[in-house]
C-alpha cells in the first residue's frame, strides 16, 4: 500500500499545523465510502477528503470538487448535526499505525460541550470512517461490519470502540539502534532484507524497506545470509537514519512517475533514490499535495469502472450475441449458394422424365445450360417419382432462395446494431460522471437493452449530461458528443449547416463539431486540432495515426429509424491525424 504509517505520519503532523483549532464548516459524502469536510478558520479554508474505498483509502487535503448528491445520505447527516461547527482539538495517530483520529470539540442542543472523535482506518478492503463519543461508543460508521463479516472485530452503532488488532513489530518512533541490530542479527537467514525490514517494523511500506536497502547497499535484492558484517552495519546505520527522520518529523514528500506514460506509479514521504534513472522522481511541498496527485486519477478511473460495469457487462454480453448472430447467418448464406444448383437438377431432371425409370438411385443427363453441353450425374430418391424428384430440388431452390434473401436483410441488421453497440461500448468509456452514464442507460433503455422500470428508478433527481467543449488555438468553439444522444444532438441541433464535422472513418467514436459562427475561414490549426479530438474520443485513440473524415454539416444525414448517433454522410476528405492527449487537455474549456 503507497500510505504507509510513515505517509500517516507526515499528513498527521500537516493536518496539526494548518487546521488544528479550525471550525467544521460543511460536510459532504459525495461518495458512499467518501467524506468531504470543510475546515474554517481566519486563514482561510481547507477541504479535507477522508475515503474508506477498498481500492484507495486515504486522507488528504483536496482542490478537486465533485457533484454531491441532492439527498444527503444518513451517515452525511449525522456527521453534521454532531460535528458541524465543531472545533478540531487534536488530530492523533497511535504510533505508525493507518488509522487517523480527528478530535472534534462541540456543542450538543442542549449546549453541553462534547468531544467527539472521527477516525478514519486505512487498512485496504477493511478501511473505515467511524465516529465515536468521547467514552468511545461507535454512534455510527461509514460501513458496518457485523459477525458475517468480521468474527474478530465488529463495527456497529451502540458498541464500544476498539482499535485494530495490533501487529507484533517495533514501533519506529520508540526504536533504539540496538533494536534494530537485533532485528537483523537474528533474522531467518533465508529472507530477503527488504521483507525482513517490512515484517518486523511496523507502518513501513515495501517502497521504504527497499529505498532503505538502497541507501545503505546500492541495490534492493539481498538476502540476509549475504550481509557481511560491514553490510549489516550500513543497513542498520539506514533504517536507524531514516527512523530518525520520521521522529523528527523530517519529511521530503515526492511522487514516482513512469518515464513513457507519465502516469503515477508511487509516493513517499521522503525522498526516493531507488529507481535512479528508470522513473523520474518529482518533489512535492506537501505529503497532501502528494497524496492528491498520487490517488486523482487512480480513484477516477477505479469509481468510473464501478459505476460503468454493470453497463459495459450488458453491452458487451449483446457484442457477443451479435458476432455469434453474424456468424449463423453467414453459414446459412454459404448454404444457400448450392441453390442454383438445385434448380438446374428439377430442371434437367423435368426436361428428361421420359429417360427416368422409378427406382433410379441417379440419371446422366446433358446439362444443355451450358455451351459444352457435358454430362451431368443427378442423385435420386428411389422411394419417389421422377417427377417428385424434380419437385423435391425445385422446393430446395425455393427453401435456400428465401432463406438467403432473409438472411442477406438479417445481416445487414445485426452489422448495424454490432457498430452501434461498439460505438455504445465507446461512449461508456467517454462516461465522465453519472449524468453521462445516465444518458448512455437512457439510451439502451430506448432501444430495448435496459427495463424501463430500472431506468426510471436510476434517472430520478438526475440531470441531462452536456457534450464536451473545448476551445481552439485560434478561438473557435469545437464540441464532441459523449455518447449517443451527444452525439445526435451536436451534429443535428447544435451544428448549423455550414459547421464542420468530424468522425473517424471505420471506428467508433464521437461526432465532432467546429462552430463557425461569423467567421466562415477555419485554419488549419484549427482543423487539425478538431480531427485530433475526433480522433482521441474514438476507440482508435491508441493508434498511432487515424483516418477522420469531415465534411460540412449540410452533408451528413440520419436515416429514417436509424439508432441514435447514427448517420451517413457524403462530400467528404479525410485527415491523417495523431490522438493528442495533453492537446485535449489543453483546449478543454
Amino acid at each position: 500500500m503507497a500510505l504507509d504509517g510513515i505517509a500517516v505520519h507526515a499528513l498527521v503532523k500537516q493536518f496539526n499545523t494548518e487546521i488544528l483549532s479550525s471550525k467544521v464548516d460543511k460536510i459532504y459524502q459525495p461518495e458512499k465510502d467518501e467524506i468531504t469536510m470543510t475546515f474554517r478558520s481566519i486563514n482561510g479554508t481547507k477541504k479535507l477528503l477522508l475515503s474508506a474505498s477498498s481500492s484507495n483509502p486515504r486522507a488528504h487535503f483536496s482542490e478537486i470538487s465533485k457533484k454531491n448528491p441532492l439527498s444527503a445520505p444518513m451517515f452525511c447527516m449525522l456527521l453534521r448535526k454532531h460535528l458541524c461547527g465543531g472545533k478540531l482539538i487534536a488530530v492523533r495517530q497511535k504510533g505508525l499505525e493507518r488509522s487517523i483520529d480527528f478530535c472534534i470539540e462541540s456543542y450538543t442542543e442542549l449546549g453541553d460541550l462534547t468531544i467527539k472523535h472521527l477516525i478514519i482506518e486505512i487498512m485496504g478492503k477493511h478501511s473505515n470512517i467511524i465516529l465515536t463519543d468521547d467514552g468511545g461508543k461507535i454512534l455510527d460508521s461509514i460501513k458496518h461490519i457485523d459477525f458475517t463479516l468480521s468474527s474478530v472485530r465488529q463495527i456497529l452503532p451502540g458498541m464500544m470502540y476498539s482499535c485494530p488488532p495490533p501487529q507484533d513489530k517495533i514501533n519506529p518512533l520508540e526504536c533504539e539502534y540496538s533494536d534494530i541490530v537485533r532485528v537483523i542479527e537474528s533474522a531467518d537467514e533465508k529472507i530477503k532484507a527488504d521483507k525482513l525490514i517490512v515484517q518486523s517494523f511496523e507502518g513501513i511500506s515495501p517502497l521504504a524497506a527497499r529505498e532503505m536497502c538502497h541507501r545503505a547497499l546500492q541495490g534492493t535484492d539481498f538476502l540476509v545470509s549475504s550481509l557481511s558484517p560491514g553490510m549489516q552495519k550500513l543497513l542498520c546505520d539506514s533504517i536507524f537514519s531514516l527512523f530518525e527522520d520520521i521522529k523528527n518529523e523530517r519529511f521530503e514528500p515526492c511522487i514516482i512517475y513512469d518515464k513513457v506514460s507519465k502516469r503515477p506509479l508511487d509516493f513517499c514521504a521522503h525522498n526516493i533514490e531507488q529507481y535512479q534513472q528508470m522513473a523520474n522522481v518529482q518533489k512535492c511541498s506537501s505529503i497532501s499535495e502528494a497524496v492528491e496527485a498520487y490517488y486523482a486519477l487512480r480513484d477516477s478511473e477505479e469509481r468510473k469502472k464501478q459505476k460503468t460495469a454493470a453497463l459495459a457487462k450488458l453491452v458487451a454480453n449483446n457484442i457477443d450475441r451479435c458476432a455469434k448472430k453474424l456468424v449463423l447467418l453467414q453459414q446459412t448464406i454459404d448454404g444457400a449458394r448450392d441453390r442454383e444448383r438445385h434448380k438446374l437438377y428439377a430442371d434437367l431432371i423435368t426436361a428428361n422424365l421420359y429417360r427416368i425409370n422409378d427406382g433410379e438411385k441417379s440419371v446422366v443427363v446433358q446439362n444443355f445450360y451450358s455451351e459444352q453441353c457435358e454430362d451431368i450425374i443427378i442423385p435420386l430418391d428411389t422411394s419417389i417419382t421422377p417427377q417428385q424428384n424434380a419437385q423435391r430440388y425445385y422446393k430446395k431452390y425455393n427453401k435456400a432462395k428465401v432463406a438467403l434473401e432473409q438472411a442477406q436483410k438479417q445481416l445487414e441488421i445485426a452489422n448495424e446494431e454490432l457498430l452501434y453497440l461498439e460505438s455504445v461500448m465507446q461512449n461508456i468509456s467517454l462516461a465522465a460522471d453519472e449524468e453521462d452514464i445516465s444518458s448512455i442507460r437512457s439510451e439502451l433503455c430506448s432501444q430495448g437493452y435496459v427495463n424501463a422500470r430500472t431506468n426510471e428508478r436510476k434517472r430520478k433527481n438526475e440531470q441531462p449530461s452536456k457534450p464536451m467543449h473545448f476551445v481552439s488555438s485560434d478561438g473557435f468553439d469545437i464540441y464532441v458528443g459523449k455518447n449517443n444522444t451527444q452525439n445526435d444532438y451536436v451534429t443535428l441541433k447544435l451544428a448549423n449547416s455550414s459547421d464542420i464535422w468530424f468522425h473517424t472513418k471505420n471506428f467508433a467514436g464521437s461526432h465532432t463539431i467546429i462552430k463557425l459562427g461569423l467567421d466562415k475561414d477555419v485554419p488549419d490549426r484549427t482543423m487539425l486540432e478538431a480531427a485530433s479530438l475526433a480522433a482521441f474520443y474514438s476507440s482508435a485513440k491508441n493508434s498511432p495515426k487515424v483516418e477522420v473524415d469531415y465534411t460540412r454539416i449540410k452533408n451528413v444525414k440520419k436515416p429514417s429509424g436509424a439508432k441514435p448517433g447514427m448517420v451517413i454522410y457524403e462530400n467528404y476528405n479525410t485527415i491523417y491525424i495523431e490522438p493528442d492527449e495533453e492537446l485535449a487537455e489543453k483546449l478543454k474549456k
